[in-house]
């Protein structure tokens, strides 16, 4: 993958996408998602017209991205590759200039190690810096070393002359699985070895979707800026709500329809999965209204899976799969979202009218009379996560 030392500079996104035979349809069509998939992300979408945010978006230059792979699976960069609206060539290849990513370019040994210093030096101080994976402190890099250098010593160089950097994924952002107990490599989140003060945004998941870091970097290419974080620095536009709150098998919950274990009358039917552990009553995420790749139901619950809180720095990896949660709020909301049954046959006008009706005095009463809780005679703190 050779760097391009004038695209980010002196190209804009619209002049590349015309040298590359994108049409102003498919562009307007990609602007029109990104307005659905990111809504606030990218403080443009406030307008009402896609033609007004390909306007502006087209204007901006092709921001340099840089992107190091430490502990991980490489699951952040495969949803990326999935992406099918738009696909790879227009998410990575258009709108940014990725400059350098281990998996997807074709350098390698030395040639790869030029091409990281050649983008540095390049685009220094304007570059963004993506880190995928957690990072290792233990044993000065006997666990990982690239190009001889710790994993430590590349990203805290690399970042020096970063305009920001983003944590892609639950590794990065706070040691993911690698950090689980014993954590025999001291894993840790890019926040607790990256000290340089530059902007930092945590991009939790596992994977997360791949909106949200083009949202991100779009919104610094087109305004300067970043999106407003929360107090674990995500974007709220992308972690500003519960799953608990939009899941399509709220109403279930509201109405005391549980799933007791899988496979079970109540699973095939869609019940509520919260009895099986599903972590969604206090993970912040955009899972169920925002699915993955643009197919409907990808995501856990909408598989059939409980949601096991991988946004969450205290629960994901921490809290065991099948233990239940706390529920914050049991109350009905005003609305549902909707529910999908392929295999069951609930109808959604039903469920939502029983939900509204019963639901503060069969779910909400089912929670507060601790049937959802640990079983009797268990210590609560035994049962119960750390608080957030």
């Amino acid at each position: 993958m050779p760097v391009n030392n004038n695209s980010p500079q002196a190209e804009t996104i619209g002049e590349h996408l015309v040298r590359c035979g994108v049409s102003r349809r498919q562009f307007l069509e990609f602007c029109g998602r990104l307005m659905v998939a990111a809504p606030f992300g990218l403080a443009l979408t406030q307008k009402a017209r896609a033609a007004e945010v390909a306007r502006d978006v087209a204007q901006a230059r092709r921001p340099s991205v840089i992107w190091l792979h430490f502990q991980e699976c490489t699951g952040c960069t495969e949803t990326l590759l999935r992406a099918s609206k738009p696909d790879l060539s227009e998410l990575l290849l258009h709108l940014i200039s990725l400059d350098y990513h281990e998996t997807l370019m074709a350098a390698a040994g030395k040639d790869a190690e030029d091409v990281l210093h050649q983008a540095m030096e390049a685009n220094a101080g304007k570059y963004v810096l993506v880190i995928e994976g957690s990072i290792p402190r233990k044993d000065d890099g006997i666990y990982l070393k690239i190009a001889g250098q710790p994993a430590q010593q590349m990203a805290e160089e690399v970042a020096k002359g970063a305009a920001a950097v983003i944590a892609m994924g639950s590794c990065a952002s706070w040691g993911g699985l690698p950090s689980a107990d014993p954590n025999p490599t001291g894993a840790v989140g890019v926040e607790a070895v990256i000290k340089s003060g530059k902007p930092l945004i945590n991009i939790p998941g596992c994977p997360p979707n791949p909106y949200t870091l083009l949202g991100t970097v779009l919104q610094y290419a087109t305004t300067g800026t970043l999106p407003a974080l929360d107090e674990l620095k995500r974007p709220k536009f992308a972690f500003d709500r519960h799953i608990h709150d939009h899941c399509p098998r709220r109403p279930h919950f509201d109405a005391g329809r549980f799933a007791q274990q899988f496979g079970d009358e109540g699973h095939r039917q869609g019940w509520c999965l919260y009895k099986l552990g599903c972590k969604g009553p206090v993970t912040h995420a955009g899972c169920s209204t925002r699915h993955f790749n643009e197919t409907v139901d990808v995501w856990p619950i909408g598989i059939g899976a409980p949601c096991v809180g991988c946004t969450e720095q205290r629960i994901a990896f921490r809290v065991p799969m099948f233990q239940t949660v706390p529920i914050h709020d049991p109350t009905p909301p005003d609305t549902y979202a909707p529910i999908t049954t392929p295999q069951g046959y609930v109808s959604p006008v039903a469920t939502a009218v029983a939900g509204l009706i019963g639901g503060a005095l069969i779910g909400g009463g089912y929670v507060a009379s601790r049937k959802l809780g640990p079983p009797p005679g268990k210590d609560d703190a035994e049962e119960q996560p750390p608080k957030e």
